[in-house]
């Protein structure tokens, strides 16, 4: 009967996950906490490029504030607290981003830049971006596309041709989701 027990605790308790170890979320937070120290030397417009939830957004300003080392170390803790149910790994990848050190910040930077030109340069480029992206405002972009042209044939500073890059960049940057996957079926057999 003792060996029935033992067998049955074996299966029962030691092959069902029990969620991360102490020591792996310690380091998480650790991380997030090193994040969120991070985010907080960034720019107001790098932070919107990010798309933090409101209450960790308001969080980073307070701690631009504070000017005791003591209460800038407890701010960053409740900073990463706030931030524990994000993936550590997307918010490092939205604030690449958001500096422009990722090589997806990086291709779509070029991208538009390409495009631009192509625009500028041709009406075939402009009529094939439109059908690609039939949402896109039709009128805007043709506003700008005109501009640009003009103000190049002229000679002038390019005033359009910056605003239809950050028109394209708008328009093409995907958003980084900032939370882990769900793994809510995991939590809920524990």
């Amino acid at each position: 009967m003792r060996e029935d027990a033992y067998y049955d605790e074996d299966d029962e308790s030691e092959d069902r996950y029990r969620g991360p170890s102490k020591s792996q979320l310690k380091r998480e937070q650790l991380e997030l906490q090193d994040l969120g120290k991070e985010m907080t030397k960034l720019g107001d417009d790098q932070l919107k490029r990010i798309d933090l939830p409101e209450d960790v957004l308001v969080e980073i300003l307070e701690f631009r504030r504070m000017r005791s080392f003591g209460a800038q170390r407890r701010q960053l803790q409740l900073i990463g607290k706030k931030m524990r149910n994000m993936d550590p790994k997307a918010v490092r990848e939205a604030i690449d981003r958001a500096t422009g050190e990722s090589k997806a910040a990086v291709a779509l930077l070029h991208r538009c830049e390409t495009l631009r030109e192509q625009m500028i340069a041709d009406d075939k480029a402009l009529t094939k971006f439109i059908d690609e992206h039939p949402g896109v405002d039709i009128q805007t972009l043709r506003g700008l596309v005109r501009n640009a042209r003009r103000e190049r044939e002229l000679q002038k500073p390019p005033k359009s041709a910056r605003e239809l890059y950050k028109f394209l960049h708008a328009l093409l940057d995907e958003p980084v989701s900032l939370y882990a996957p769900d793994d809510e079926d995991e939590e809920d057999g524990r």
